[in-house]
């Protein structure tokens, strides 16, 4: 029996706007001068959900080579020039923000700035407003669930009332650990075209591959 939702926490990348794909290339292309040479399925095992300190450490472990200091931001430059010509939001997204009854949030794991930048230039800024939490404002990023915990209290909704969204194993982690109630959405084209590592370490978590799905499965959260 599920508790009553008084707020929904989106993650961003991967939920909101498709953007999994492009940042994935970027960063492959980046590292692949560096003689770290890994693949699309590489950074959705291990890096989709974390944020950029922890993908730094990965690959300091795995493949010893430690990133210069202005790496992030020629990767966050980089990316921010793609997400012009290539970002969009997820398929149906706008629908369902547009008839929420409930408050809704962000929490990512991405850089303010370019979490800024890539809602405005899909045009979804306006929904969330001030609404943005960032892995920047807490001790632990995901699977940690301080970021959840704290976009939880700044929205004024207990833990177990929030309804999580996410597409990476960290974000479930995450929200699980937050106490919270979890929505694993599949419905990216990085999921689409890609291995989907939720299933496998959460075979019971609710499954949504659609927003079109969402007030089917959500009937009390539209206006």
């Amino acid at each position: 029996m599920h508790n009553k939702i008084d707020l929904v926490i989106f993650d961003c990348d991967g939920v909101v706007i498709d953007s999994e794909i492009v940042s994935a290339q970027v960063l492959i292309n980046m590292l692949a001068p560096l003689n770290v040479n890994i693949d699309s399925a590489f950074v959705q095992q291990h890096f989709l959900g974390c944020n950029f300190k922890t993908v730094t450490q990965i690959i300091a472990n795995d493949f010893n080579v430690q990133l210069s200091a202005d790496f992030e931001k020629q990767y966050r430059d980089a990316l921010v020039k793609e997400f012009l010509t290539q970002l969009k939001p997820t398929n149906g997204i706008e629908e369902v923000l547009s008839q929420l009854a409930v408050p809704f949030c962000i929490a990512t794991s991405s850089s303010p700035e370019r979490t800024e930048k890539a809602l405005n230039t899909v045009n979804l800024a306006t929904y969330f407003g001030s609404n943005v939490f960032t892995s920047s404002e807490v001790k632990h990023g995901k699977p940690a669930p301080d970021l959840f915990l704290h976009a939880a209290n700044k929205m004024a909704i207990s833990p177990e009332n929030a309804l999580v969204i996410e597409d990476s194993k960290a974000g479930v982690s995450a929200g699980l650990s937050a106490n919270m109630q979890v929505l694993h959405y599949c419905g990216g084209l990085h999921l689409q075209k890609g291995v989907n590592h939720v299933p496998s370490a959460f075979n019971e978590l609710d499954v949504l591959a659609h927003w079109q799905e969402f007030f089917n499965v959500y009937p009390a959260l539209r206006k």
